[in-house]
């Protein structure tokens, strides 16, 4: 079995800081590492090869220091290294660096590609889906387990509402998730043998690459500037002659700042939209991919309705809402009175569950044919699956993960997309229509509906040759509740300082005063506390609550650039020397063991008086 895993080297997020006057990041000094699901991703290649046989290559495309990157793999256990290194490469956004990768990949033999779900850098989760469409390849992202046997594979994966298992033939391309692997440590032994062992080098002339298709020259996309987010957080410990008292203190000031009322924690009133009319050249029209489950449309699916009408009526165009699935003609008065002047519904009982390939298919066609000017998605488990599969088939630049959209004065669309574990914010053009890009959810407002809208309905007909390669075998809701983090106006963190799973339990009758979601850490997720799904954080979920309250969390940069948008951030913590505190608006040093009833009991009673 011949195993290619694609790693990345990236520099150390907490690390990095802006210029401002140059509006760059600086990166002189600042050291890097192989990203943490590429490391997963190589660790189960290793294991698969000693379950099968073969090889594990190990695969980047990146300057001459990259080569460090492959180092460390070659001592982590792969057999072999290629370095794509060449000048030509530099400035290339995903869909570039996705030819290159597939250039190098056509060269050779494979079974399988492995690659991890996102790199920590950028957290664009796009090269992966890119290849695997250039390639012609079936694609799983974010794999919980993979096991191999006779040619096919059987993946287990994540979904933002539990897993799936799904059968798929070799070769393919899966990435890896969290779970899908421990991360792997190599001896020092292992590290000076694997500088003694060769790592091919081959630049764009060996791909039979043209400099038009790599680099700038092929990017459709490109960084406007950088702009550094400034969270500031008060930082205040609320204290009092007891503990009672402290927290009279901390109930008192979360009650004036509209805790059971009107809120008015926000750092500021949003600013007023701009409604003025735009000239924009060519296709103008904004889509929306619609995206249901149990029966009730996901609410970032309204979050981008609403922004999708609001960029229509300054471009003088229309919003589509794109549903596809048995059943999706239930909701097309709901995509009507959310923004949609038109509904472009797919039936056909092939799309009853999601599948890359199929939705993939209609999708792209239905944009071939009616070329609308923007094209946008969630970023949900879905989302981020299909955008990329489609951007590399119609060769479209794509952004990923947007916080918000914007149109310049020439009717373009600023994609405003996060990186560094949110400290940086990246406006991002493109140069291809449609626009396409995947948006957070519960990050824009949803307007109320408007019953007097009234949409128009098309029908959208699924290729009788579409084809499916990857068959679900069997699914499973674990964590339906975890999708409430996206538009939660109260969570609850609970951290490794509640002690264990058990008591968790403490916590329940706090999130039913607050109405409250509850989430926990990386740490807590490892050990088994919570479904994945759950996990907030860098290498999880991001959220915008309005209050969040970190309880038992020492509050490590990793976990609280989950929480970097949230209104009010309030923390419980016994370590009055915590990292958490100095992130936080109001802190409580106290043992949540003692004080979390007592807070509760203070609410309900607040609650009460105030109802």
């Amino acid at each position: 079995m011949r195993i290619l895993v694609l790693i990345k080297q990236v520099p150390l997020v907490w690390a990095m800081k802006l210029d401002p006057a140059t509006k760059t990041l600086k990166r002189e000094g600042i050291p890097s590492e192989v990203s943490a699901f590429d490391l997963r991703a190589l660790a189960k290649a290793a294991e698969l090869r000693r379950t099968h046989g073969g090889e594990v290559i190990a695969l980047t495309m990146g300057p001459p220091q990259a080569r460090k990157a492959l180092e460390e793999c070659l001592a982590l256990g792969a057999d072999a290294a290629l370095h794509l290194c060449d000048p030509a490469f530099a400035g290339s956004d995903t869909l570039a660096t996705a030819r290159v990768l597939a250039a190098a990949i056509r060269r050779q033999p494979f079974d399988l590609i492995l690659c991890g779900r996102h790199s920590v850098d950028a957290e664009t989760g796009q090269v992966g889906p890119e290849i695997a469409e250039m390639l012609d390849l079936p694609q799983v992202t974010a794999a919980r387990s993979l096991d191999v046997d006779g040619g096919r594979a059987r993946i287990e994966r994540e979904t933002d509402q539990g897993h799936e298992l799904v059968e798929c033939p070799l070769p393919l391309l899966v990435s890896a998730s969290e779970d899908l692997a421990p991360e792997p440590e190599a001896s020092k032994e292992e590290r000076e043998a694997a500088r003694a062992k060769p790592i091919e080098v081959l630049g764009a002339a060996d791909l039979g690459l043209e400099p038009a298709a790599i680099g700038t020259a092929g990017s459709p996309t490109w960084v406007q500037g950088l702009e550094e987010i400034a969270t500031k957080r008060q930082g205040k410990v609320v204290a009092g002659e007891s503990l009672e008292e402290a927290i009279d203190v901390l109930v008192a000031d979360l009650l004036e700042r509209g805790l059971f009322g009107n809120w008015s924690i926000d750092d500021a009133a949003p600013a007023p939209l701009d409604t003025s009319p735009v000239a924009r050249t060519g296709a103008k029209d904004v889509w929306v991919y619609a995206e249901w489950f149990g029966g009730t449309l996901r609410p970032v699916t309204l979050e981008l309705l609403t922004k999708a009408r609001h960029l229509a009526d300054r471009l003088g165009s229309e919003v589509g809402a794109f549903a596809a699935g048995p059943g999706g003609e239930k909701f097309a008065r709901e995509l009507a009175e959310g923004g949609a002047d038109r509904v472009l519904l797919a039936g056909d009982t092939r799309l009853a569950h999601y599948d890359t390939e199929l939705h993939a298919t209609l999708l792209a066609a239905a944009i071939r044919v009616r070329g609308p000017g923007i094209v946008l998605l969630p970023s949900t488990a879905i989302g981020r699956d299909l955008a990329p599969r489609v951007a590399a088939r119609l060769g479209l630049g794509l952004t990923g993960d947007c916080l918000d959209l914007e149109l310049d004065a020439e009717g373009r669309l600023r994609q405003l997309k996060p990186a560094f574990g949110g400290s940086i914010v990246a406006p991002i053009l493109s140069n291809t229509r449609p626009e396409m890009a995947t948006v957070r959810p519960g990050l824009l407002p949803a307007a109320p509906p408007d019953p007097r809208r009234v949409a128009e309905i098309e029908r959208l007909e699924l290729p009788v040759e579409a084809r499916s390669r990857v068959r679900l075998l069997a699914s499973a809701v674990t964590a339906a509740s975890a999708t409430e983090l996206d538009e939660a106006e109260i969570v609850i963190g609970a951290g490794m300082g509640l002690g264990g799973a058990e008591n968790l339990a403490a916590l329940r009758p706090l999130a039913e005063v607050l109405g409250a979601a509850v989430c926990t850490t990386r740490d807590a997720v490892d050990l088994g506390w919570m479904e994945r799904q759950y996990q907030v954080g860098f290498t999880g979920r991001s959220i915008a609550p309005r209050l969040y309250l970190a309880i038992g969390i020492r509050g490590a940069a990793y976990h609280m650039s989950g929480v970097r948008r949230a209104g009010l951030i309030v923390a419980i913590n016994r370590d009055a020397k915590a990292p958490v505190f100095k992130g936080a608006d109001l802190g409580l040093v106290a043992d949540y063991a003692q004080a979390v009833p007592i807070l509760t009991r203070r609410l309900a009673e607040a609650k009460e008086g105030r109802s």
